[in-house]
């Protein structure tokens, strides 16, 4: 029986979590002709409950049409395995007669194939290769999905700010990032001028205090008429809760399988709603969360997310021949390389925004900041300049 590599998606879909998928399969299908190449449905469940869709055979350009196709084809999931849940995904792997699983996803997913390993000891190469929009993997210099999802936060700040420079008024906008602020700061990646919002942005790195944003917001409109702002959905208070956390009762906060408190929705639009309307009573504001849209959008596939996806799920497979690990981006030589660090290097763990990526005292970005931006998300829109 020939041996058989599997696959699985795990955490919140991307724009391009489906080429490193493609990138795996025609890379085992090159390296390991007789092997046999299973897709697990809704990541390690599927390895538990058996649940498979066979790749080997599928036709390669059916799978690079999935491969250019956003969301996660093969199903995703926010399981988190004990010990119990991990015995019955290493006895799913070998009933499957399996030699290595590459497991595409996060931090937890790289933890997910931490506990694996311990518990396989060799029997299996399991492999972390990287997917997320936070932008938050350790050893990575930015990771597959988060130039798509940037593009589409700095395109859609740039064109809120041409919206209310037409009607003044305070804009905020909302974004996905748990503890890293990448996504948030890339609203400022296509600024041209220093009056151009987003005006402020507010990153999970920094303290968060309502009182002092209603003062900046007031500064800001005293300046420009007009107030954007972009704020992380996982903000926190000088005590180092969620924002979220001091708005909704403890007994009704949600969490997911990994302990992850539940950070966007009506809750926190409404409390940033009701700061506004005390701190500046009469004044035109609209707060909108962003939500899932930015992590997955049609419109805003980039195609270096997409090649460099593409290259990890290749880079994947040499990674599960040389005994397993987590496939990492790197920025070398002004270039992006591959290579493969120790799963314990960046299971369970969060890379956060470097602090001189904003400037001291101010909510917003600095130039080593709009650097690092403007490096991976460069501007594709030259605008006329307003009236107003």
């Amino acid at each position: 029986m020939p041996s058989t590599f599997v696959i699985a998606q795990g955490g919140g879909p991307t724009a391009v979590i489906n080429q490193t998928m493609a990138g795996a399969v025609l890379e085992i299908r090159r390296r390991h002709p007789k092997a046999r190449v299973l897709g697990s449905r809704h990541g390690v469940r599927g390895i538990r409950d058996g649940d498979y869709v066979d790749l080997t055979d599928i036709p390669e350009e059916q799978l690079l049409r999935i491969a250019a196709t956003p969301g996660a084809a093969l199903g995703s999931t926010r399981d988190k395995p004990d010990a119990a849940y991990c015995d019955l995904v290493l006895e799913g792997l070998k009933k499957a007669d399996a030699r290595a699983f590459i497991y595409i996803g996060g931090n937890d997913t790289a933890g997910t194939q931490q506990i694996l390993t311990d518990a396989a000891q060799g029997s299996i190469a399991f492999v972390h290769a990287p997917k997320t929009i936070d932008n938050d993997l350790k050893e990575n210099d930015h990771t597959p999905g988060f130039i798509s999802a940037a593009e589409f936060v700095a395109g859609a700040f740039l064109s809120v700010d041409l919206d209310f420079r037409a009607l003044p008024g305070i804009y905020v906008g909302i974004v996905m990032g748990r503890h890293a602020g990448f996504l948030t700061a890339a609203a400022a990646a296509w600024r041209d001028e220093d009056t151009d919002g987003p005006h402020l942005i507010y990153v999970p790195e920094r303290a968060f205090s309502v009182p002092r944003f209603i003062d900046e917001v007031k500064e800001t409109l005293a300046r420009h008429r007009r107030c954007v702002v972009a704020v992380s959905e996982g903000v926190s208070t000088a005590d180092g809760k969620a924002l979220v956390e001091s708005i909704v009762p403890a007994d009704k906060l949600e969490r997911d399988a990994h302990g992850n408190i539940k950070l966007s929705g009506s809750d926190l639009s409404r409390a940033f709603e009701n700061a506004l309307a005390e701190g500046l009573p009469g004044k035109r504001a609209r707060v909108d969360a962003l939500g899932y849209m930015p992590r997955g959008y049609i419109g805003a596939v980039n195609a270096v997310d997409a090649q460099e996806a593409f290259d990890a799920g290749v880079f994947a497979v040499d990674a599960a021949d040389k005994g397993g690990g987590s496939v990492a981006l790197k920025y070398e030589g002004g270039k992006t390389v591959l290579k493969l660090v120790p799963l314990a290097n960046v299971a369970g763990k969060t890379r956060h925004m470097p602090d001189d990526y904003m400037l001291p005292d101010v909510n917003h970005l600095s130039e080593k900041g709009m650097d690092y931006l403007r490096r991976l998300v460069p501007g594709r829109f030259k605008i006329g300049r307003p009236f107003v």
